[in-house]
């Protein structure tokens, strides 16, 4: 269980995969009694979607940890590359009688395939776990600079505009206001950034499916991490907790993985509070039966990140016939870039925080 220099270089070359299909066929060479949950949507090349599911240990056991990957779909390069590194260090086959092991692959594969952070619906999936029974969150920042985070018209002129408005925004109200304006979440502009929906998106009711079918909500205990690219300082890998499990959330974590461990709650994590999140569901489901975790590795600062996600939108919104032109496949090969950054240094210093993250989840789960 333990990596040296040698293995965390040979990992990195291993594990990552260059596009959703090849990272499909490397989790089912590892994994190949997994359980594919199909979507009718079909990858750039005509690939089949699917959300692929494995299950190790006793289906009695009464702890249980979970692995995702793609919630945001494009950040699936990381967070399978991650997953693979679990089932490569042999973690799965260690297992008490006391503890079992589930590992959703490709959560959000129309995302993964396609490059775009969102569901086929143009849904933030970690904007979609509200309950939409109650009134939806307001985000009247957003509203005022929606025609600048995705215009019309992506032309230089038209981004420099832009950018003079969101600056403009900036001083007058303060850089963490418009943090939250801007990723905060959003739910009365589709097409738009950080879109929340208006309703489960299929891809929630696949997770919904897959923790009935596995009967998650039974357990004594669930730990998730949950992988995730784009916050932070290149490379790092911050360890998110979420608004909705709040200090005592935190605090779980944190005696897991020690102080590392980031909350928005207590203004430590380089996300800002949102609604909707992932973890809202496993605190609706599980409560205070759960430890959550989010992973976040950077990759690039803004405004290049704001950008690429500009283009992004864009594209989908006023040209989604253009998705697979020239054009598309520019923006597309943008969007991966920034938030999988192809470079050795980057994956290796991927391979030793995923690696730390699984071994202590799997210990504390182990011996806990």
């Amino acid at each position: 269980m333990n990596m040296n220099l040698d293995v965390a270089k040979q990992s990195a070359q291993i594990v990552f995969s260059d596009t959703y299909l090849g990272a499909r066929q490397k989790f089912l060479e590892a994994a190949p009694t997994s359980r594919a949950y199909k979507y009718g949507v079909k990858g750039p090349s005509g690939e089949e979607l699917s959300t692929d599911v494995t299950y190790f240990g006793d289906p009695r056991a009464k702890k249980l940890l979970i692995i995702v990957s793609a919630t945001h779909g494009v950040e699936g390069y990381c967070g399978s590359a991650a997953q693979l590194l679990f089932l490569q260090a042999g973690f799965h086959k260690m297992l008490p009688p006391s503890t079992s092991v589930l590992i959703v692959h490709a959560l959000n594969s129309y995302g993964f395939a396609w490059d775009r952070r969102v569901t086929v619906e143009g849904v933030d999936l970690n904007r979609n776990f509200v309950d939409f029974s109650k009134p939806l969150p307001k985000n009247p920042g957003y509203e005022e600079l929606d025609d600048y985070i995705v215009p019309a018209d992506i032309s230089e002129e038209s981004i420099r505009r832009a950018e003079a408005a969101i600056a403009a925004y900036q001083a007058k109200h303060g850089e963490q206001s418009f943090r939250i304006a801007y990723s905060g979440g959003q739910y009365t502009r589709p097409g738009g950034a950080f879109y929340g929906g208006t309703e489960p998106t299929e891809t929630r009711r696949t997770l919904e499916k897959i923790v009935s079918d596995y009967d998650v909500s039974s357990r004594g205990h669930v730990m998730i991490i949950d992988y995730h690219t784009g916050l932070g300082p290149h490379g790092y890998g911050e360890l998110q907790c979420e608004l909705s499990s709040g200090r005592e959330g935190y605090e779980r974590a944190a005696n897991v993985f020690g102080a590392s461990v980031t909350s928005p709650v207590l203004g430590t994590s380089s996300a800002v509070c949102i609604p909707g999140t992932q973890d809202e569901y496993w605190e609706r489901t599980l409560g205070d039966r759960h430890t959550y975790v989010g992973p976040e590795f950077g990759t690039y600062p803004s405004p290049g990140g704001r950008n690429v996600l500009r283009k992004d939108h864009w594209l989908f919104k006023h040209r989604p016939d253009a998705a697979d032109s020239d054009l598309g496949r520019q923006i597309r090969r943008a969007t991966k870039a920034h938030f999988y950054p192809d470079t050795p240094e980057w994956k290796e210093m991927v391979v030793w925080r995923s690696h730390q993250v699984n071994r202590q989840a799997f210990e504390w789960l182990v011996n806990g």
